[in-house]
């Protein structure tokens, strides 16, 4: 496992209010080998002052203006250059700081392409409002509503060069169609990691508005339909319960 190295991305845009605690719990990792990866789309607040406080310690930063959340995880993607990638957004952090070890220790030892874990939704002050739990992956569950939380997927690097990187024309399905792609559509083996990977403070951007909502809808069915999805609309109500289920 010395010679695996896991590279994260962090996309921000005018996030001084989280991102130091985003770039903090990456810093804390007791996993020796990791490349940090952070990418602004040129902010006007205060973020870029607060991760130049870091700048030592991050391997690659960028900061200029970009088309949105997944070109400059696209950015980060073709920057890393590590055997194994994931994301870690502004508004997110890792629940402890043991997560990239476990993600090193399964990659190494269970030589999976694609890794996931939970993820608990808090509020401001921390307290856990939404519980993500996402269970052990089985061949066509995504045709049932499931998807498991993006800021926990982790995968080989040589799979963007393979599959390709996130579709900007799905706008906030691309991350869900990537991860459709990559597990439902080609198959590619997944380990799941049973354990509360990341924290994610509310807000995203697909739930701000019924206006955002709906168009969220659309490219869900989208993506469902181009891969390979057997029934997008019953897929679609399930995903929905699904989201329901994780407030109980």
């Amino acid at each position: 496992m010395e010679d695996l190295k896991i590279s994260v991305i962090t996309v921000a845009y005018n996030a001084q209010n989280t991102i130091e605690q985003c770039i903090k719990s990456v810093l804390r990792q007791k996993f020796n080998n990791v490349e940090y990866i952070v990418i602004d789309g040129g902010s006007t607040d205060n973020t870029v002052q607060i991760i130049n406080k870091y700048k030592d310690k991050i391997d690659f930063f960028v900061s200029e203006p970009d088309n949105g959340v997944y070109d400059a995880m696209n950015k980060g993607i073709g920057l890393a250059t590590g055997d194994i990638v994931g994301t870690l957004n502004a508004d997110d952090f890792y629940a402890d700081d043991h997560v990239l070890h476990e993600v090193g220790v399964a990659f190494a030892e269970r030589k999976t392409n694609i890794l996931y874990g939970d993820l608990d939704y808090v509020d401001q002050e921390g307290k856990v409002i939404r519980k993500w739990r996402s269970g052990r992956y089985k061949n066509g569950k995504f045709n049932w509503g499931w998807m498991p939380p993006h800021p926990t997927f982790y995968c080989r690097k040589n799979l963007f060069e393979e599959l390709g990187y996130y579709k900007l024309d799905y706008g906030s399905a691309a991350d869900y169609e990537l991860m459709l792609r990559f597990i439902h559509f080609n198959k590619k083996n997944v380990h799941y990691l049973d354990k509360v990977m990341v924290k994610m403070i509310t807000g995203g951007i697909s739930n701000k508005s019924f206006g955002n909502r709906v168009q969220a809808l659309r490219f869900d069915l989208k993506a469902m339909r181009n891969n390979n999805i057997t029934l997008p609309f019953i897929t679609i109500l399930f995903k929905t319960l699904r989201k329901i289920v994780q407030f109980f």
